[in-house]
């Protein structure tokens, strides 16, 4: 077993070499640059490093959103067309899990990770780490940051707050919560593509044809041709 895993749906670019339950090759980086230029040479070297092939690929595991609406589709079409081209399974994981996994292991309370989505506007989720696997307490979803800590803090218990964009948002999460909320070290914000290739080993692959990101809400540019044609949005 060899997977590859893929993650380009925000900032961090990453990729990752999972084989025989072992990383054996994993590459990060956090830049404000074209991902669609820099993840092909980023594979290639990640597999040459590594003495492997393309034809030793045996899965290929790709962060499905949400993030940014161009970041996401690049890495799915490039997770697809290597998919589709070795002939083997595609498995598609919650960009918000690949970022909650790792300091779920470490935290005993919640994880929420976070994406800036605008306007006051995050991406995120609520995850938790027990009997060895990451569990997703509360779904991905859309929502304005002061609507999300209230109800955290019902919860009644520490959150952690993960990601490269939780500062934006700290403010208003430590008025709502208080001491309950708890934020990752600069060391934790970025997702781990091995970790990516963790949540999806054991998965089963999807339909390459109809395999598709999960945005959670529409791109601007179509929300806002839907508003202009007086069409009802979803979200």
């Amino acid at each position: 077993m060899t997977i590859l895993a893929i993650d380009t749906s925000n900032n961090p670019l990453g990729v990752a070499l999972f084989h025989e339950d072992q990383v054996i090759g994993e590459y990060i980086t956090n830049l404000k640059k074209n991902h669609s230029i820099r993840i092909m040479p980023a594979i290639q070297t990640l597999l040459k490093d590594c003495e492997k092939s393309p034809a030793d690929l045996t899965k290929i595991v790709t962060a499905k959103g949400p993030g940014s609406y161009t970041g996401v589709r690049i890495g799915v079409t490039i997770a697809k067309t290597l998919a589709w081209s070795l002939n083997i399974p595609l498995v598609g994981v919650s960009s918000l899990a690949v970022l909650a996994a790792g300091p779920a292991r470490r935290f005993e309370g919640y994880v929420s990770p976070i994406f800036d989505a605008r306007r006051g506007q995050v991406y995120t989720g609520l995850y938790h780490f027990e009997n060895g696997k990451l569990t997703a307490v509360e779904p991905d979803q859309l929502t304005m940051a002061v609507d999300w800590a209230p109800k955290l803090a019902k919860m009644e218990r520490p959150i952690l707050f993960v990601g490269n964009d939780v500062p934006l948002h700290q403010t208003t999460f430590e008025e709502g919560l208080g001491s309950m909320a708890i934020f990752a070290d600069a060391t934790e914000q970025n997702p781990r593509p091995s970790e990516l290739a963790w949540l999806g080993k054991d998965k089963p692959g999807e339909d390459v044809h109809t395999f598709v990101p999960n945005y959670i809400r529409l791109a601007e540019a179509e929300a806002k041709w839907l508003e202009k044609q007086g069409k009802i949005l979803n979200g």
